[in-house]
């Protein structure tokens, strides 16, 4: 997801302000069916940014096996075909792609392709975290289009992403059966921001 479009010359890619970086880009990842926001980067549109987001996603989801395989569906970027196998592996990934074919700045179809393992062609469907992605700009602020409210510093925004987070997974209450961290199972109830506010993690 593109959050900021300026003019690349001379800008200095590791730098926290946006002022001086350019485009930035939000890297995602949700679980499908729950709607469980997993992870997410904050950089340039580079392996490296890639990178952090799949790593932290690794660290939070059940470590796949040869028998036990993990389905990640994603869009046409090619950095997930070298960042995927490098922190799971080829044998452990059942890995599609749904690459939108352009014409003129038009989708005119898309196609599903098969990256490593064999996941099922009709399942691969990025449908869950572009809704997702279209949710979190409508709900966050410095996301929205032609704003005044864009981030200037880099670590603000991620720090506004990480408590949305928290609010999506936690406090933000489905139709169905309650929040994605209750359809999860890693929590029993729909947590209010009084409890997120004095909640005290033991070291």
């Amino acid at each position: 997801m593109g959050i900021r479009k300026k003019k690349q010359k001379n800008v200095d890619t590791e730098s926290s302000n946006f002022s001086e970086v350019g485009d930035a880009w939000i890297y995602t990842s949700v679980k499908r069916g729950t709607y469980f926001f997993v992870s997410f980067s904050v950089g340039k549109w580079t392996q490296n940014t890639c990178r952090e987001m799949i790593n932290k996603m690794s660290d939070r989801v059940q470590q796949p096996s040869s028998e036990h395989k993990l389905q990640v569906f994603t869009d046409g970027n090619d950095d997930y075909t070298y960042i995927l196998p490098e922190c799971f592996g080829n044998n452990k990934i059942e890995y599609g792609q749904l690459v939108k074919i352009r014409e003129k700045g038009t989708v005119v179809r898309k196609e599903r392709r098969v990256i490593f393992g064999n996941p099922e062609f009709k399942e691969i469907n990025t449908t869950d975290v572009e809704n997702f992605n279209g949710i979190l700009r409508e709900r966050v602020g410095r996301l929205v289009r032609e704003t005044k409210c864009f981030s200037k510093k880099k670590r603000k925004l991620i720090g506004a992403i990480n408590l949305f987070q928290f609010y999506w997974n936690f406090m933000n209450k489905f139709d169905r059966q309650g929040s994605p961290a209750m359809l999860e199972e890693i929590s029993n109830h729909i947590w209010s921001w009084d409890e997120f506010l004095h909640y005290h993690y033991a070291v």
